[in-house]
């Protein structure tokens, strides 16, 4: 811990003696630096450490965001921080020589539709979530949920018993690319487009073919609902 904290005071944050213009090109160098060693998101917290107390960190992504304009990948606003991400369209060339970013095992209908109802009307326990979709959910879904690392206990309910909320998580936005649950496509916007329903979600009737999913996956989800009464 002190060998940290002396590197930390070490460190010339300022850069007083540079020129202006070398000043903001090694800012910029740090703040790319810092962002492309981490595995997760970098807040603007972690990155203001590296600079000056004068330095404009959105400025500084800006210009960092100018300088990849036509590399393969960018530097993208999610999960409250920023972090390198390769662009779409590369996704292809990606997984035919590495086999990185295929996903193992996708959501299923049922968990896509838990999770977005979590997403959208959270903190939310597992009997509201119920009252959804008119049959109790599972505690397997919320727990392969929770081992994806897409939801997460929250408070207590007020109501009797005080049972956990249900919340999602920095994770959740990272995999989905949201930047904050600001993001989340607009309830008025979805009904526009003829996707959902607000009145009908509240009412239980979900349209189940909103998240997608495969058929076979569907027709097995089917019968385990008949099989326990129970999602």
């Amino acid at each position: 811990m002190a060998r940290r904290a002396r590197a930390k005071q070490d460190l010339d944050t300022e850069l007083a003696d540079l020129p202006p213009e070398l000043r903001w090109r090694e800012w910029m160098g740090r703040v790319e630096a810092v962002i492309f060693a981490s595995p997760e998101p970098v807040g603007r917290e972690m990155l203001a450490r590296v600079v000056g107390r004068d330095c404009n960190l959105d400025l500084i992504i800006d210009d960092i965001r100018g300088e990849l304009r036509g590399r393969p990948y960018e530097l993208v606003s999610v999960a409250g921080g920023w972090q390198h991400r390769t662009r779409k369209g590369f996704a292809d060339a990606i997984r035919t020589a590495t086999g990185l970013g295929a996903e193992t095992k996708p959501l299923s209908q049922s968990d896509a539709l838990i999770l977005m109802c979590i997403a959208y009307f959270q903190p939310i326990t597992r009997a509201e979530l119920g009252q959804f979709f008119g049959k109790e959910v599972r505690r397997d879904i919320i727990g392969h949920l929770r081992g994806l690392g897409f939801i997460a206990a929250g408070p207590r309910s007020p109501t009797p018993g005080a049972p956990y909320t249900y919340v999602t998580t920095p994770a959740f936005l990272s995999h989905f690319g949201f930047d904050t649950l600001r993001d989340l496509p607009d309830m008025e916007a979805l009904e526009d487009a003829g996707l959902l329903s607000k009145d009908r979600l509240l009412a239980g009737d979900i349209p189940l073919g909103l998240m997608g999913g495969e058929e076979d996956e569907e027709a097995d989800l089917d019968e385990e609902v008949d099989a326990d009464d129970g999602i």
